[in-house]
Formats: structure tokens, C-alpha cells, sequence
């Protein structure tokens, strides 16, 4: 097995007044050339956007966007003509393909909108531009990792144009758990959103991120009040 830790005190951050924006890989004018991306991971920024405010119009292409919320409601409009919400409970995601242009704003001028905004490289280029959320609300299982996306239409979650699985686990209580890789060659990002975990000895807090790659399993000791997210992608 092998790892590479990133404490989120390490992470890019820029601060525009109504967007404060952490980046744990290269993003916009954060450049490290250790952590462009892990994997066909490319960007995983962690986004507070204030109220009444958000991103204008802008182009995308040939990238698997996902959105999952924290807090507050973000809307989102877009070229392939969706307009829709997405809130705390949701799992948004955007096949950008051949091209699409997309708006993000937070509805409510009185609080914040918190949420991830991740970038997935796809399988293939120039596929046909797609729209998609659902609520994980139903699919949440307590002190459990549960499948929040993956390249399977009919499974639970969302799903992408690429061999990628996300879990995510609520904790309100410490335990071991296993995770197993779906794909020969996959790794897995680890994102911890609240609390304490451990994985192979390394100790991560709120914030941090551990990649591990070159193993089939790991194990995943987390702390009470903790919630993490997997991200397993391709390696190369």
C-alpha cells in the first residue's frame, strides 16, 4: 500500500469576499506541481459562497463535475436548459462532454452555501452533454459507507462516465471499517468533512485527505461524530 497525506492546512486557499475557496489540488492560481491530481481525480475544492452571491456563466467540457452540498440551498442553471436546486442531501453531477455552460448561485441572501466541488476526468471525451441529482437521504445507512456514485446507471447514486465509486459514512460512534477497491488499479481519496479517522497509521482531522493506491483493501478506524467521503478512481 501506498499513501500520501495532505493536512488541509496544506491546501490552496483563495479568499475573493463572496467566495472562500480551499483547494487540495492545483486549482485557478493555486499551482503545485506535487498536487495536480490524484489519479483521474483533478479537483476537489472545498467552497463557501455567501449569500446572494455565486458563479456566473461559464464553460465546461470534457470533465465529470460533482457537486454535493454541506449546507444551504445553491441554484443551478444551465445550457442543456436545467434549472434546479441542490441542498444538503444532494448529489449533483454534470457530464460536460462536448461543451456546456452552467450558472451556481446561493438563493438565500441571509446564509451561506458550503459545498464540494469535485472534477473527475472521464473515460471517454466528446460524449453527449448530461444533467443529473439525487437525494442520498434514502440511501444513508448509519456507521456505514454507502455508494453515492459510480459508472453504473442503475445503481444507487449518481453515476459518470468513468470506473470511479464515492461512498460517504456518518459516524456516531468509533469503529473499524473495511473498504474494498471495485477495480484493479484504482486508488482512493480520502476526505474527512467531520471528526478523526485513522488509515494505516496516519492520524487525519477535519479537512484532510489521504490517497492510497497499490492495495485491494484498507481499513478505516473513525472517531465519534465523524463523516468522511471515499473517492476511488483509476490511477492513470
Amino acid at each position: 500500500m501506498k499513501t500520501t497525506l495532505h493536512k488541509s492546512e496544506t491546501r490552496g486557499h483563495a479568499d475573493h469576499g463572496w467566495l472562500n475557496s480551499y483547494h487540495s489540488f492545483s486549482f485557478a492560481n493555486y499551482y503545485n506541481p506535487e498536487r495536480i491530481h490524484f489519479g483521474m481525480l483533478r479537483v476537489l475544492n472545498d467552497d463557501t459562497v455567501a449569500g446572494g452571491k455565486g458563479f456566473g456563466t461559464h464553460p465546461h467540457d470534457n470533465m465529470e463535475i460533482i457537486s454535493i452540498p454541506l449546507e444551504g440551498d445553491l441554484q443551478h442553471k444551465d445550457s442543456m436548459g436545467n434549472t434546479a436546486t441542490i441542498k444538503e442531501g444532494d448529489v449533483q453531477v454534470m457530464s460536460a462532454g462536448t461543451g456546456v455552460y452552467h450558472s451556481e448561485y446561493n438563493k438565500n441572501n441571509e446564509k451561506e452555501v458550503k459545498f464540494l466541488q469535485i472534477w473527475v476526468f472521464p473515460r471517454e471525451k466528446n460524449v453527449k452533454p448530461r444533467y443529473d441529482q439525487v437525494s442520498i437521504k434514502d440511501l444513508e445507512k448509519p456507521n456505514e459507507f454507502y455508494q453515492v456514485l459510480s459508472p453504473e446507471k442503475d445503481a444507487p447514486g449518481v453515476w459518470v462516465h468513468q470506473d470511479a465509486w464515492f461512498h460517504l459514512g456518518t459516524f456516531d460512534q468509533e469503529k473499524e471499517v473495511s473498504y474494498k477497491i471495485h477495480r484493479t488499479g484504482n486508488g482512493v481519496y480520502v476526505f474527512v468533512l467531520e471528526g478523526e479517522a485513522e488509515i494505516a497509521d496516519q492520524k487525519l482531522s477535519k479537512r484532510d485527505g489521504l490517497g492510497i493506491w497499490d492495495t485491494e483493501q484498507f481499513k478505516v478506524k473513525v472517531g465519534t461524530g465523524s463523516r468522511i467521503l471515499l473517492m476511488e478512481v483509476p490511477m492513470n
